[in-house]
């Protein structure tokens, strides 16, 4: 197990590394720009969708869509932080108990 950590932090340091060693005038490309500003939403995405709709190997459909579906209503509301994270709880906590 060691060894896959120590391996598996090599890469990770690597990578950084390599990161690290783009020439400014590559990243100052607009589509390298465009790229580098949808990544995270990419991956945070992917990351909730995985989170709510995925229980072990199998897909669900549970309280956590509802208070999904309600964040993503708030935010398209452009309502505050605290609201959509509320709500969202709220409303995952409202169909648990029904």
């Amino acid at each position: 197990m060691w060894t896959a950590v120590l391996v598996a932090s090599l890469g990770c340091y690597l990578l950084k590394l390599a990161g690290l060693s783009v020439p400014a005038a590559v990243l100052e490309r607009p589509a390298v720009r465009r790229v580098a500003d949808l990544i995270p939403v990419a991956l945070l995405s992917a990351l909730v969708a995985v989170q709510v709709a995925a229980s072990d190997s199998t897909l669900v459909l549970d309280a956590r869509t509802g208070g999904l579906a309600f964040a993503v209503l708030a935010l398209v509301l452009r309502a505050p932080f605290l609201v959509v994270v509320f709500g969202a709880a709220l409303t995952a906590a409202l169909i648990r108990m029904v």
